[in-house]
């Protein structure tokens, strides 16, 4: 494994500065680069200073579907989709062993791009790393044959890929996000279409360029294209040459990825945002816990769905909690994410910065109190989207306690009893991952069990492992979970076979 650490003075890996260096990022697809046919690009900018670090070609639709065409050719024709199990595990491992490899390389390209702090962004190449080396084997273990036991038939199902697929992905995991998509479909022995967000799209190509060197796929499986997401992002959710279709954001565009992906009758999995609540109880201790929420509203500056933004805790321990999860936030060390002491970066773009700072005063404005005041951060030496943690506290009605700010705030709210503290949790249109905070066990199963939504967290929180179902309910998803054997499934379509005997 490579011993290249964060950036110092000394600068960026030689292989990321080479990379950097290029004058223009083209898309991939069918083992090429390929520019836009009208010549369009975009700029991507870096979070933490507000420069330019790339230009990228913009795709339109009429490229995106060329992609289409080549990821189903490939799929009908380069081996991948018939070639055995065990040697297509075996170069989604190789696959796994070459990011390993340059971990430190790749975090440098995601931190830079997303404004992820560097340490996080390594932990996020992890994950990647391991969801590849899952999907593989679990690809090897799954019964792609199984008989079933019917009075005078005989019966088995069988499965097969499905063909090419479509991911759409976010800004703020992009790296993480591509592995939970791109694995099991590859494992499967589908072909893919992979379009990333147009402000983080550095990572993935920067795996296409990896891949392209260990000539581990055929021509056509993996496909990135790039664009901004009402052009080229459309031109994916809209193909109805997919079979597969996949979207991790928002809301508002999960809605229309999925009414697209209906009129083509295109199965689709939704991964959507969240308004994850906290139920601590009067308990539990009260530094730690605090610490443990502080740490999570700021993890990648709040820019996490499954966060916890509502924090309910028992009213004999409020006044005392609060003030200890003051004293934290206040604490936070907020810095460009390439600096060794800093602890939260910046948001992705002025968009984002502008959407926190407006939750703020839209929630004072509808009768919030304005606990720890938050507003615009600032970085000695950078113009980058910075913003500093806030709290607001008040009736859980409030805009800022039920849409989705995405940034690191937290609204506070108190609650008497055990079936009061399921009920405040559960009033929200969102379903994605809630916890809950005490030492009785006993009670933490019950109030887990209770929650409604995809996931429930005892005595932590953003608690994803692979092998255990997640995903969300109502406006936080649909059509099933990621990184668990259900998701594998997803990617193979089952025949029924029946012979009357």
């Amino acid at each position: 494994m490579s011993t290249t650490a964060a950036p110092t003075a000394a600068g960026f890996a030689p292989a990321v500065s080479a990379f950097l260096a290029v004058a223009l990022h083209k898309s991939y697809v069918g083992g090429r680069w390929v520019e836009a046919t009208d010549g369009g690009t975009f700029e991507v900018l870096d979070p933490g200073s507000g420069t330019k670090i790339a230009t990228v070609t913009s795709l339109q639709k009429a490229d995106v579907d060329r992609a289409v065409d080549v990821a189903v050719d490939a799929f009908h024709n380069s081996g991948w989709a018939g070639m055995p199990v065990a040697e297509r595990a075996a170069r989604l491992h190789r696959i796994a062993d070459a990011v390993e490899a340059r971990i430190h390389e790749f975090a440098q390209v995601e931190a830079l791009d997303c404004g992820k702090i560097y340490s996080q962004a390594v932990g996020d190449i992890q994950n990647f790393i391991d969801t590849f080396r899952y999907f593989a084997d679990l690809a090897q273990a799954v019964n792609y044959r199984q008989v079933i036991a019917v009075k005078k038939h005989e019966a088995w199902v069988t499965r097969h890929p499905w063909g090419a697929c479509g991911f759409i992905i976010p800004w703020n995991f992009p790296f993480l996000l591509a592995g939970w998509g791109l694995a099991p479909a590859l494992a499967a022995g589908n072909t893919c279409v992979l379009k990333p967000a147009e402000d983080t799209p550095l990572s993935a190509l920067y795996l296409c360029h990896v891949v392209q060197q260990l000539d581990l796929l055929p021509p056509g499986v993996l496909n990135v294209v790039t664009g901004y997401g009402e052009t080229a992002g459309a031109a994916v959710s809209q193909n109805p040459r997919f079979r597969r279709m996949s979207f991790t954001g928002s809301p508002e565009v999960g809605r229309l990825v999925a009414e697209a992906a209906g009129r083509n009758l295109i199965p689709v999995k939704c991964e959507l945002g969240g308004k994850g609540a906290a139920v601590v109880f009067g308990d539990v201790d009260i530094p730690e816990t605090a610490q443990a929420l502080v740490n999570a509203i700021t993890f990648h500056t709040g820019q996490v769905c499954c966060d916890a933004t509502r924090w309910l805790i028992q009213r004999d321990i409020y006044d005392d909690f609060v003030g200890e999860c003051v004293k934290r936030m206040k604490s936070v060390q907020i810095g460009y994410q390439f600096d060794g002491g800093a602890q939260m970066g910046p948001v992705v773009n002025a968009k984002q910065q502008a959407r926190v700072l407006g939750y703020l005063q839209k929630g004072v404005a509808d009768g919030a109190d304005l606990v720890l005041e938050g507003g615009a951060g600032t970085v000695a030496g950078r113009s980058g989207f910075y913003v500093k943690p806030a709290l607001l506290a008040g009736s859980l009605n409030n805009v800022a306690a039920r849409e989705e700010i995405f940034g690191p705030v937290a609204f506070l709210a108190s609650f008497a009893s055990e079936d009061e503290g399921v009920r405040l949790a559960n009033d929200t249109e969102y379903g994605l991952g809630n916890s809950v905070w005490s030492k009785d066990l006993q009670r933490c199963a019950r109030v887990a069990e209770a929650f409604r939504a995809g996931n429930g967290w005892i005595n932590a929180h953003n608690v994803i492992v692979h092998g255990v179902p997640y995903g969300g309910i109502g406006k936080s998803g649909m059509g099933g979970g990621v990184v668990s054997p259900e998701t594998l499934d997803d990617y193979l379509r089952p025949i029924s076979v029946v012979r009357p005997l």
